[in-house]
């Protein structure tokens, strides 16, 4: 998914309407994107060919709710091997309730970011990735996702002297 995400954004970058020669110009940080997806899509690829292991999901009851892998990771213990399937398959895990939810928050940013503004919009996107990554405390999630986005649309029109959507907020800012 991550090399299909990073294909679409190159093909996006590279079809781009630029207008201008300003130096680093607006393509810049779009490829600073790709080249960065690429890399976290075949790092990803190679650790799971390497070592696929599933999560364990088993409670440890007055311990916590950590996994083996992650206190062995922690202990600086070398990792369990995980068992094959029969005939040489590999057992995997995906969480796709957590695919599900970051999709729909990038869907729901996209199809909103008009109408609310960049502020309003970015600031639900990082609030439901929070959650999908398993955040308990929504109150919190939500004022640093707000702190968050507000910096972003700071430093954008500050820093850089680009417009990012206002939406209805635009004429009280």
């Amino acid at each position: 998914m991550l090399y299909a995400l990073a294909v679409f954004l190159t093909a996006g970058t590279l079809t781009m309407n630029v207008q201008g020669t300003a130096a680093p110009g607006p393509r810049f940080f779009p490829i600073l994107v790709c080249i960065l997806l690429y890399g976290v899509a075949t790092a990803l690829t190679v650790s799971v060919l390497r070592s696929p292991s599933v999560p364990d999901t088993r409670k440890h009851p007055d311990h916590g709710n950590f996994s083996d892998d992650m206190l062995r990771d922690l202990a600086g213990l070398p990792a369990q091997k995980s068992p094959a399937g029969p005939a040489g398959t590999w057992r995997t895990y995906s969480d796709w309730r957590t695919v599900g939810l970051v999709l729909l928050g990038v869907v729901v940013f996209t199809a909103v970011l008009n109408l609310l503004g960049w502020i309003l919009s970015a600031a639900f996107l990082f609030w439901i990735i929070c959650y999908a990554l398993g955040s308990r405390r929504p109150v919190f999630d939500a004022g640093v996702s707000l702190l968050f986005a507000s910096a972003i649309q700071l430093a954008f029109n500050a820093g850089l002297g680009l417009n990012l959507p206002s939406g209805f907020l635009g004429g009280l800012l």
